[in-house]
């Protein structure tokens, strides 16, 4: 049985791995023989797909953002289809990854319909949709839905789509992170020492929007607390010089990270970081964070003005209970005075640390019970039978 998967960035990398080594062990119980062929990256690949087109460094958020990325994408996409076209699969899985999955979804439902098309992770219309067009494209390619938050769930099932909630896939993802002790042992933090983890860039856009004032947050805070120190965990190895040279600029005690991001959260007294999946495996260890996210300026004006787009919250520890247990700061309001204060009053509040600790826990009752990875695999796997 041969399964397509398109994918892309690093959180898609991530995912994607995850699903393949689930849909392996599946496939090995049930005597069923796996070919997985996909667009992705490096992690996939290690989880045993033959990765047609690496993605992983292939994203962007905003309108003006994501130009530089419009010729990768249609090059990757058409190789996509060229291959989709000359190899017809048993089943096409999508993972987040919105305007080029809209577009293979697309392909698959006008060209080769018989084809089960199943979306994992589908696009956030249920927070952030200005119109129903996406939607209805998505309801109309895809065969099955499994959805990871229980208001995406919803939102597509009553759009008409064949939904099954299968919880969030960082509740099994985090479940082999070591305790504070053990990371702080492994990282050579000592018990008492202030660590404060930066997540400024998972995609190159956020290198010039979040990490300046992501930096210069941290370097007042370490003028308020000389003793503290930042461990910063790589996304991307191409990262590296900037964040490097970043650290050099603002004078912080910082030390960069490769390979260890479950251990640098679990070391952490708090996290100042980006919007996205990070947030969710910082909550599910219990480290207090404050949120930060920027667009260019035009990209916000056309979102707000022209698109009249209204988006709630930006962290996704927010958006699954759609309120404010953690602070952000979005676009004007995300300067380094309000991250600063945010950052000390969580830092030293004992009793604004321990109700950051109380929501978190309400919050992960709403990411499903263990074994996601699984449920969700078995779902493909009863469609592939179907088939």
């Amino acid at each position: 049985m041969r399964i397509f998967i398109s994918t892309g960035e690093v959180s898609g990398d991530l995912q994607g791995s995850l699903l393949i080594s689930a849909l392996k062990r599946q496939a090995v119980a049930a005597g069923v023989e796996l070919e997985i062929v996909a667009l992705g990256g490096e992690k996939m690949a290690e989880a045993g797909a033959t990765i047609l087109g690496d993605t992983s460094r292939i994203g962007s958020v905003g309108l003006l953002e994501s130009l530089r990325y419009v010729v990768p994408t249609l090059l990757v996409q058409r190789k996509a289809i060229a291959y989709l076209k000359q190899n017809p699969p048993d089943l096409v899985l999508l993972i987040d990854y919105m305007g080029p999955n809209l577009g293979v979804g697309t392909y698959m439902q006008q060209n080769l319909p018989q084809v089960p098309v199943v979306y994992y992770i589908a696009p956030q219309e249920w927070v952030w949709s200005v119109s129903l067009r996406n939607t209805n494209r998505i309801v109309g390619f895809t065969k099955k839905l499994l959805a990871i938050f229980p208001e995406e769930a919803r939102y597509f099932s009553q759009q008409g789509a064949n939904v099954t909630w299968v919880g969030h896939p960082l509740v099994d993802r985090m479940q082999s992170a070591p305790s504070r002790q053990e990371a702080r042992a492994k990282l050579g933090i000592e018990p008492e020492a202030i660590a404060i983890t930066l997540l400024p860039a998972s995609r190159r856009q956020e290198l010039k929007y979040l990490l300046p004032v992501i930096f210069q947050a941290a370097q007042n805070i370490q003028a308020k607390l000389p003793e503290v120190h930042f461990w910063i965990p790589l996304s991307l190895e191409d990262f590296r010089e900037p964040i490097t040279a970043g650290i050099q600029r603002y004078g912080l005690r910082a030390t960069i990270v490769s390979g260890q991001q479950k251990e640098v959260f679990a070391a952490a007294d708090f996290a100042i970081t980006k919007s996205g999946t990070v947030n969710l495996e910082l909550a599910l260890l219990n480290v207090p964070q404050v949120v930060v996210y920027r667009l260019n300026p035009i990209t916000a004006w056309i979102a707000r003005k022209i698109l009249k787009g209204s988006i709630p919250f930006a962290s996704p520890v927010n958006l699954v209970v759609m309120r404010g247990i953690v602070p952000e700061f979005l676009q004007e309001q995300a300067t380094a005075e309000n991250i600063t204060q945010a950052a000390m009053e969580l830092l030293l509040n004992n009793e604004k640390k321990q109700q950051t600790l109380v929501d978190y826990h309400q919050m992960r009752q709403s990411l499903g019970e263990l074994g996601v990875c699984n449920r969700a695999a078995q779902e493909i796997l009863q469609m592939l039978d179907k088939g």
